[in-house]
């Protein structure tokens, strides 16, 4: 199937997509300062760049999009338009993600993922679970 555009429209569609400071990241940031919990941002030198990182329980937090990172879940699906780049391009995203989180854990960190799945149209109460879980998760030991 043709691209409904051309490619430099499609270029320029692709480049506004952030890789940081997305919503997402911004809603599970905003949860986690509400649960009194204290955080920097930009990584801390660490491999994989950390989305949300808690110096203090060494504990970093990767806020993944199903999509770019190849989740399994109903939210991901390989587009139909080149397929063949985007498995290898995603392919790729998950083995540096797996990678990364060997080399922190080998530098001593534990490390969180929140996929977007788990917070997308998920109701209030729900999403409030969840992050007190997380915050839990990240207290703890």
């Amino acid at each position: 199937m043709a691209d409904i555009v051309d490619q430099a429209t499609r270029s320029r569609m692709m480049s506004g997509i952030r890789g940081s400071n997305t919503k997402l990241e911004q809603v599970v940031r905003r949860a986690l300062h509400a649960r009194g919990l204290r955080y920097r941002l930009g990584g801390a030198g660490l491999p994989g760049r950390p989305d949300i990182v808690f110096p203090r329980f060494r504990t970093a937090v990767f806020v993944h999009g199903c999509f770019w990172h190849g989740h399994s879940c109903p939210l991901f699906r390989l587009p139909k338009t080149r397929p063949d780049f985007w498995r290898q391009k995603i392919e790729s995203n998950t083995e540096r993600d797996s990678r990364v989180l060997l080399q922190l854990a080998d530098l001593g960190w534990r490390t969180l993922v929140v996929w977007e799945c788990s917070l997308r149209g998920a109701s209030e109460d729900l999403r409030s679970r969840f992050f007190d879980k997380l915050a839990e998760c990240i207290r703890s030991s």
